[in-house]
Formats: structure tokens, sequence, C-alpha cells
């Protein structure tokens, strides 16, 4: 009988915060993996790169709507008139929903190499689907926060 354990889940106060732009908001990486459910076989040092890739790309997609907001007068994403819910406005939730669901996403991506086994190949199917199912989230909370549909139909 073999036992295996994961690393401990780092504290909150070991983890870093993402700082971000200044107009968007930062990124507290002990949310983020509790929101997540990430465990300790995520390294800080993985989650942060995975962060900071996330809030690369999430920000370079939104950099138009950023700039038209900008012209508009709002200094902070937070101030843009959005409707509030729990004390935060949705464009904040949004905006966290897309950049947590891109992290989620690639670490199942470059974290699924680690069991190669029968079983484990069956586990990567199932994460498989769970990627696209995080990369749709994505998709679906940048277009929320740019208003725009969720859903492109055409003709063939």
């Amino acid at each position: 009988m073999s036992f295996l354990a994961n690393p401990p889940t780092p504290t909150a106060t070991e983890e870093q915060q993402l700082t971000n732009d200044g107009w968007f908001p930062d990124i507290d990486l002990a949310k983020l993996r509790a929101t997540a459910r990430l465990d300790g076989t995520v390294t800080p040092e993985r989650l942060h790169y995975s962060a900071l890739t996330a809030v690369l790309g999430i920000n370079a997609e939104l950099a138009p709507y950023k700039g038209a907001q900008q012209l508009l007068g709002h200094a902070t994403l937070t101030a843009v008139p959005a409707p509030s819910i729990d004390g935060q406005s949705a464009q904040i939730a949004r905006y966290l929903r897309a950049v947590y669901s891109s992290v989620q996403a690639d670490l199942i991506e470059h974290y699924r190499d680690f069991d190669t086994t029968g079983a484990g190949d069956k586990v990567a199917e199932k994460m498989e689907m769970r990627t696209s199912e995080l990369r749709r989230d994505v998709r679906w909370a940048v277009s929320d926060l740019l208003g725009i549909r969720r859903t492109t139909v055409e003709l063939i």
C-alpha cells in the first residue's frame, strides 16, 4: 500500500498579489486559489505565472474597451457604470471570472501530464472537457463585460 499526499496549500500570507496596470483590478492570488479550489500541487510561483499570462491576455483583448472607457472619463474599471452585486461592480466580477477561468484552464492543460496510466488517460479526457468549459467561461465573461452577445451564428 502506498500513500501519496499533496503538498500543503499555501496560506493567504504566503501568496503574492498580482499588481495589475492600475485600470484593471489587481489579482489576489489567495482568493484565486480558494475560488478555483487549487491545492498545494500548484506552487505559488506557478500560480503567479499562470495568472500573469491570463491577465496579459485578457488585458490585451480588452484594450480597445479600456481606451473607450478612459475617453469617457472612467479612471478605472470600477468607475465604469455597472450594476453593483454584493457590493462589487458587475464589471469587476466579469473581469475576475475571465482571469480565474483562464488560469484554471491553463493549469489543467499544463498539469495533465503527471499521470500517464490508463486511469490517467480517462481523467485527462474529462479534464479536456473541463478545459473547454473554462475557455467558454472566459469568452462569455469577456462578452458580458463588453456588452455583446455570447453567440455568433452563421448560415453555411
